[in-house]
């Protein structure tokens, strides 16, 4: 790790330091300025996310869903599951899910044996768009070009570890 440092150091060009970014002079502690860089490197990733996946007709919330889908498929998939899968829980995914139907990406099925339950697929046209993003794979290399591949797995054992090893209920901080 104290190499990692050592070469982040050495090669500061590559790096924006975050106080810089953010127009703050200095922070509490270390673990202070964690939270706040985690929160601005979201925000950071989402814009671009956004701006990359707009060509496509989707959003990020979309794109998600259409991926949880993807996965579960040929299988159907309820609402429920969905919603927690999705990386953003506050997003309403009925309403998501309603939108991509409408655009012919996926399809809304209400279950013959339980009438309260509404079985989701992707469709045709839904793995198709997904098809043509994932061919763009270069533009998510963008993202993290400035990390090795051991600075990317050290980054998401460390994101693991401080959400509680990896569980997803993770630790409160309150």
């Amino acid at each position: 790790m104290n190499e990692l440092i050592a070469s982040k150091t050495l090669n500061n060009s590559l790096t924006m330091e975050l106080e810089t970014e953010i127009g703050q002079s200095a922070f509490d502690n270390q673990h202070h300025k964690l939270i706040v860089n985690i929160l601005f490197t979201q925000s950071w990733l989402v814009s671009q996310m956004k701006g990359f996946l707009q060509q496509f007709g989707l959003t990020v919330q979309q794109f998600n869903i259409l991926r949880i889908l993807r996965e579960q498929s040929p299988h159907p998939t309820t609402l429920n599951l969905v919603r927690n899968r999705m990386l953003d829980k506050n997003s309403d995914a009925s309403r998501i899910v309603e939108r991509l139907r409408q655009k012919g990406m996926v399809e809304r099925n209400q279950s013959e044996q339980d009438r309260r339950t509404v079985a989701i697929v992707i469709t045709g046209k839904g793995r198709e768009v997904l098809a043509q993003i994932d061919q763009q794979d270069d533009f998510f290399y963008s993202l993290t070009q400035n990390l090795s591949d051991t600075e990317a797995q050290q980054v998401n054992e460390l994101l693991d570890t401080m959400r509680g090893s990896g569980t997803s209920e993770g630790r409160s901080a309150y």
